[in-house]
This record gives structure tokens, C-alpha cells and sequence, in this order.
């Protein structure tokens, strides 16, 4: 991972609780898109967040294809990812792990925000009452723990092989506004990292 990819976080975003963060987000994730020449996974937490992205994107007419989880099946979506090499997929939950792309096909990989699972999840509610009813800390000792996971699990959809170059990017603001976003930050791979779009952009003019 170190030589073969690049972190980027972007500056200035809001709360991704914040009324205006998804588009303030796309608007960031949009030069870097086109950096990329296409060739990018953004993974969502929501599908409403996905929806609303990939709105933004038919607005202003992208010129990748855009691949949308909901409107074909998962499986079709990947092969038509692949074989189309430039294009861009939205995906949810599903994307987030065992998916393998190797090759030029794949160069970007954004997550919109930390994958912390749903809180209304009836199984997760049980299990965070019974810790919390035992005295212990449900967020440190079960949430966060399960989100680093998954968080991994979609960086990993980046490097599959020797020759993978790539670009990941977590939008989320928490990652240096909040104390647990260091954990996350720590359990990323040693690769380079940035907050300067022109620095992805000469990234990818050396791979593209």
C-alpha cells in the first residue's frame, strides 16, 4: 500500500449530519472523479445518500458511465464496471466487502461516511443495552470496533494486486474533528496521505 496508493481527506466540509453535507461533498469528490478519468467505487452508508449523489452526478452530466446500486443487479453492475474501464459505481453496504476489481479498472475508492451500523437495528439495540446495562462502554467496546471493520474492509476494495495503484478518500469530517477518528485513521494501511486535490491530481497523471 505504501508506494502503490495515496490517502485524501478533503478540507472544509461540514458535519455529516449538516442539511447541505452531501452536496458540499460531491462538489469535492467531483474533481477527483475527474482526475481519475472515471475508474472510481464511491461507497454510501445510506442509499438515500446514494441516490441523492448520484443525482448530483446525472446534473452535471458526467462524462463516465454511471453504475447505480438499485437500478441493476450487483453482479451486473460489476461486470459492467469492468469492462467499461472508465466508469464510476455508487454503491451501498453490499460494495463494501468482497468485491474484487483488479487492474486500471478500479483507481479511486471515496466513503462518504464513517460505516457505524444503523441504530435501529433491533439485534445491535440488544447488544448495546446489555453492555451498557453491565457498566461498560457500548460505543468504544462494540460500534466503533465493528465500523474500523468495515471502514478496512472498504479501503480494501482499492490494492488487490501488485500492480494496483490507487487513491482513497474518506470524506467524513469526524476522521480529525473527533477523538475516535484517529481509530480509524490509525487503522488505515501505511500509505501516503493529503488534503491537497492537486497532489491526487499528479497521483493519477502518473497512472493515468
Amino acid at each position: 500500500f505504501q508506494q502503490q496508493a495515496l490517502f485524501f481527506h478533503p478540507k472544509g466540509l461540514p458535519q455529516p449530519n449538516a442539511p447541505t453535507y452531501g452536496e458540499q461533498m460531491m462538489e469535492q469528490v467531483l474533481p477527483i472523479i475527474e482526475a481519475s478519468q472515471g475508474r472510481t467505487f464511491l461507497l454510501f452508508t445510506s442509499h438515500k445518500a446514494l441516490r441523492a449523489a448520484a443525482e448530483f452526478l446525472r446534473e452535471r452530466d458526467v462524462e463516465f458511465p454511471l453504475l447505480v446500486q438499485g437500478e441493476s443487479a450487483r453482479s451486473q453492475l460489476l461486470d459492467q464496471f469492468r469492462e467499461l474501464g472508465n466508469a464510476v459505481l455508487l454503491g451501498a453496504s453490499s460494495f463494501w466487502e468482497g468485491v474484487d476489481v483488479r487492474g486500471d479498472a478500479l483507481s479511486c475508492v471515496v466513503i462518504d461516511k464513517f460505516p457505524f451500523a444503523s441504530p435501529g437495528d433491533p439485534v445491535l439495540q440488544a447488544r448495546i443495552q446489555a453492555l451498557s446495562s453491565a457498566g461498560r462502554n457500548a460505543f468504544m467496546e462494540l460500534q466503533l470496533p465493528r465500523a474500523v471493520i468495515a471502514l478496512r474492509q472498504g479501503a480494501g476494495r482499492l490494492i488487490r494486486d501488485v500492480e494496483d495503484r490507487g487513491v482513497f478518500v474518506i470524506c467524513d469530517s469526524r476522521l480529525l474533528k473527533k477523538q475516535y477518528g484517529h481509530t480509524f485513521l490509525n487503522s488505515l494501511p501505511n500509505m501516503a496521505r493529503t488534503r491537497d486535490v492537486s497532489e491526487v491530481k499528479a497521483f493519477f497523471a502518473k497512472t493515468v
